[in-house]
C-alpha cells in the first residue's frame, strides 16, 4: 500500500491481495461447466444414436446443433459484453444454458418423432446462450491480470475444455450406463444453477471487488491491466459494443485473420476431442460406454496440464526478455507438432497404445491453445469484448464443420482412419497460419476517425 494512504476497515491488511487468482478459478469452474454441457451430448451419444436411430452424420449434425448458433451468437455477445459488462452479461448465459440441459432431459420422453427435432432445437439454444462464456473469459482476464500473468491466467480458463473430460465424462458415463442418458442432462442442470449464485458471489469488476486491496489494483494497472472496462459494477460501461465499422478494421488486420485461421484449426482439435473422441473409443476401440467415459479422463487431464504449462512455460519467456511474439508463437508451433502424433493411431490395434498417443496428442494440443491469451495481448482496447467475439466466432465455425465432416469420413469409409488424418492436417494448418500469416504480435490502436462510424 502506497505511504500516507489511509487504511480501510475493509482492507486492513497492508498485504497485496491476490483476488485475481480467485477470478481466474471462477473463470476455470464456469469454463469447465460450459464444455461439461457441451461434453454430455458426446458422452451419451452411443446410447442415444441407438434409442433415435442415428447414423453417424445425422447425429454428427446433432453433435453441431452447438456451434451453429454459438458461432451466430460470438458478435451480438461481444458487443453485449462491451456495453454491459462481463458479470451481467455471463451471468444470464449461465442460467440460460441451465435450464436447456434441464429441457433436453425431459426431451427424451416426447414421442420418438419428435425427440431429434427438439434436442436439435436446445442445443441450438444452449449455444447461442454460451456465446458470451470464452469472449467474457478473455474480457475479464484482460482487465484483471498484467499482460506478463495473461498467458498464465488464460491457459488456466482454457485448459477447461480438457479437465471438462477428466471431471464429467466419467460421471456422465456411469450416469448414462446406470440410469439413461437425460441424467446427464439433469446433473449439470442442477449443478448449474449452484453456478449462478457462485457467480454472482464472487465476480465483480476490479476497482468494485469487495476483497481487493488498493497494492493488488495498483500492480495490475501498471502491468497493463485494463482494470477500468467496466467501471462500476452493474452499471453500463462507456464501451461501444458492437459496430460494424469495428468489425472491418479488425478483419482489416492480417495478424487478427492470421490469428482467427489459426483458432479456427485449434479448435477442429478441441471438436474432435469433445464431439466424436467418445464415440471413437467405442465404436473404433470397442471399449464400452462405462469403460469409454473412463478411458477419456486420461488423455484429457494431460490435455488439462498441457494447456496450463503451455501458458507458464508463454510467460517465463516473456520474463526472460523474449519478445511477445516469440514467447507466444514457440508453446502454439510445439503443440500442434506434438498434436500431429494423433494420427499414429491408426497403425496399433493396442488399447494403452492408442491412449498413449491421443494422450501425447491433447497435451500438444492443451500446450498451444494460447489463443486468448493472444487475443488479450493484441485487442484493441475499446473492442476487446467484439474482438473476443469475432475470434470466437472463427474458431468455433470448427464446432459446425469438424462433427459433420468426421461423421461423413466415418460413414463414407465405414473407419476413424481418415477423421484422425483430417485433424491431424488441421493441426499443421494452425502452425502454417501462425508462421507465415500471423507475424508480430502486439496491441492494436484503432482508426479513431474511422471508430465514430456506426
Amino acid at each position: 500500500m502506497p505511504a500516507g494512504q489511509p487504511t480501510q476497515s475493509t482492507q486492513s491488511d497492508p498485504k497485496t491481495t491476490h483476488v485475481r487468482y480467485l477470478i481466474v478459478a471462477m473463470l476455470f469452474i464456469a469454463s469447465c461447466f460450459s464444455y461439461g454441457d457441451r461434453v454430455a451430448l458426446s458422452v451419451a451419444g452411443t446410447a442415444m444414436q441407438k434409442q433415435l436411430a442415428l447414423t453417424p452424420v445425422r447425429f454428427g449434425f446433432l453433435l453441431s446443433g452447438f456451434s451453429w448458433a454459438y458461432v451466430l451468437g460470438q458478435l451480438p455477445s461481444g458487443g453485449l459484453l462491451d456495453r454491459f459488462g462481463s458479470k451481467r452479461v455471463y451471468g444470464i448465459s449461465i442460467f440460460l444454458w441451465t435450464i436447456c440441459a434441464f429441457l433436453i432431459g425431459f426431451a427424451g420422453y416426447l414421442p420418438a418423432a419428435y425427440i431429434f427435432s427438439t434436442i436439435f432445437a436446445l442445443r441450438l439454444l444452449s449455444g447461442l446462450a454460451q456465446s458470451p462464456v470464452f469472449p467474457g473469459n478473455g474480457r475479464i482476464v484482460a482487465a484483471w491480470f498484467p499482460t506478463a500473468e495473461r498467458g498464465t491466467a488464460s491457459a488456466i480458463f482454457n485448459s477447461s475444455q480438457y479437465f471438462a473430460l477428466v471431471a464429467f465424462a466419467p460421471i456422465f458415463g456411469w450416469l448414462t450406463h446406470s440410469y439413461g442418458w437425460q441424467w446427464t442432462f439433469w446433473f449439470m442442470g442442477v449443478f448449474g444453477l449452484v453456478l449462478v449464485f457462485a457467480w454472482y458471489r464472487t465476480v465483480y469488476s476490479v476497482p468494485d471487488h469487495p476483497l481487493i486491496s488498493p497494492s493488488e489494483i495498483d500492480h495490475i494497472e501498471r502491468g497493463g491491466g485494463l482494470v477500468n472496462i467496466d467501471r462500476v459494477a452493474g452499471a453500463i460501461p462507456t464501451s461501444r459494443g458492437l459496430t460494424w465499422s469495428g468489425v472491418w478494421q479488425l478483419l482489416e488486420q492480417r495478424m487478427l485473420v492470421g490469428i482467427y485461421i489459426g483458432q479456427f484449426c485449434i479448435t477442429t482439435l478441441t471438436y474432435f476431442f469433445i464431439t466424436w473422441f467418445p464415440v471413437y473409443l467405442v465404436q473404433a476401440r470397442h471399449m464400452s460406454v462405462l469403460k469409454g467415459g473412463f478411458a477419456v479422463a486420461l488423455p484429457a487431464l494431460c490435455g488439462s496440464v498441457g494447456g496450463v504449462l503451455g501458458g507458464i512455460c508463454s510467460d517465463a519467456l516473456l520474463r526472460r526478455g523474449h519478445s511477445l511474439t516469440f514467447a507466444r508463437k514457440l508453446p502454439i508451433i510445439a503443440g500442434m507438432l506434438l498434436s500431429v502424433t494423433m494420427i499414429a493411431c491408426n497403425y496399433t490395434n493396442v488399447q494403452s497404445v492408442v491412449l498413449f498417443l491421443m494422450s501425447l496428442a491433447f497435451f500438444g494440443k492443451g500446450f498451444g491453445a494460447l489463443g486468448w491469451t493472444v487475443i488479450a495481448d493484441t485487442s484493441p482496447k475499446e473492442l476487446i469484448g467484439l474482438n473476443g467475439g469475432l475470434f470466437n466466432l472463427f474458431g468455433n465455425t470448427a464446432g459446425i464443420t469438424t462433427p459433420i465432416i468426421i461423421g461423413f469420413i466415418v460413414q463414407k469409409t465405414g473407419s476413424f482412419n481418415g477423421a484422425l488424418v483430417f485433424v491431424g492436417i488441421a493441426a499443421l494448418m494452425a502452425i502454417f497460419s501462425y508462421v507465415v500469416i500471423v507475424g508480430e504480435i502486439k496491441r492494436l490502436e484503432l482508426n479513431p476517425r474511422r471508430s465514430e462510424v456506426q
